[in-house]
């Protein structure tokens, strides 16, 4: 259904930023983690993250007008909800992906020029170790909330071996072998990776179970094979369609014959027109990656036929944020 544009939602969607710079901010100043179980006053507040009295006010005010603080009495209290995901100590904690958000946010404002050069365009630089640790922890936070729920619902019984490409810290493997304890698995990333990687899988108690191998998908082979299941989580947005049919052809070569090989990605309609985050996650890769976008089902069902799979379907599953899984047979 086409939705009806009225001069209200149009300012709304306009000034949607200015939402999201007040949350991104709150994150960056560490305001919720500063409250945390307490209820403080304004100075409170200033002295404890060393901001200007005038300038956190506003800020607390704006925060308590959309319901991420209370106030009473002029003293701010985090809500249940944002103590849980927005303070530090939190086994919850979403702030690292809100700050990759505020990392990514000076590109985002200049679409304009991407959409005319149709290439990445120079943006403001946090640092490429803050902006690595946002990014790798903000995306271990998202599959942390989604890895189990996707485990419980595909049956791995039977198969031995899993493939994590491009799994960074190894949510998904680990979570896989959580689930199947036969399973033994193995990461495949960057070796920037390895020791967020080793200290996740450690912490999970799979050290024995997952192992990790260092490389580049676009340069090198996948060591270790064959395994009876690829798990492809997030990658193949980072590559333009030719890179992303060898990452397939390359999986597909390290893979046992009757094994499984799934997708799991910000998949379009055929139409590329919906859903809306996934046409909107193809405009993020515009300004920040030379080919990379969302794929539509038709055009990956495409390359998994090029590469030889078979009993190509799409899962069930589907993440809040309109993510998907396809799957077929080697």
């Amino acid at each position: 259904m086409t939705k009806k544009w009225t001069i209200g939602n149009l300012l709304s969607t306009s000034s949607a930023y200015w939402r999201g710079c007040a949350l991104q901010a709150g994150v960056r100043l560490e305001i919720f983690t500063a409250i945390d179980d307490q209820d403080m006053t304004l100075v409170e507040v200033a002295e404890q993250t060393s901001t200007n009295q005038r300038g956190i006010e506003y800020l607390l005010n704006a925060l308590s007008a959309m319901g991420l603080l209370s106030k009473e009495d002029n003293r701010y209290r985090n809500t249940e909800e944002t103590r849980k995901l927005l303070c530090k100590n939190s086994p919850a904690y979403m702030g690292h992906i809100i700050l990759h958000h505020h990392h990514i946010l000076d590109g985002w404002a200049q679409l304009d020029a991407a959409v005319m050069t149709g290439a990445p365009i120079a943006k403001r630089s946090y640092g490429e170790e803050v902006e690595r640790e946002s990014f790798l922890m903000g995306m271990f936070n998202l599959a942390m909330g989604i890895a189990p729920v996707i485990a419980e619902q595909i049956d791995l019984s039977g198969h031995h071996r899993l493939l994590d490409l491009g799994g960074g810290p190894g949510t998904y493997a680990i979570h896989f072998c959580l689930a199947n304890p036969g399973l033994h698995a193995v990461i495949f990333d960057r070796p920037t990776t390895e020791s967020f990687a080793a200290k996740t899988v450690a912490n999970f108690g799979l050290t024995e179970r997952i192992g990790f191998a260092g490389g580049d998908i676009t340069t090198d082979h996948i060591p270790g094979g064959p395994y009876s299941v690829a798990w492809i989580s997030h990658l193949l947005h980072s590559n333009g369609p030719e890179q992303s049919q060898e990452i397939i052809d390359k999986t597909v070569a390290a893979m046992a014959p009757g094994g499984v090989i799934m997708i799991h990605d910000f998949i379009l309609d055929n139409s590329k027109d919906a859903p809306e985050f996934p046409a909107l996650f193809s405009l993020n890769m515009l300004i920040n990656n030379p080919a990379g976008r969302s794929y539509s089902e038709e055009e990956l069902t495409a390359m998994l036929h090029n590469s030889g799979v078979r009993n190509i379907n799409r899962h069930s599953f589907r993440g809040a944020n309109d993510s998907s899984i396809l799957y077929g047979t080697v």
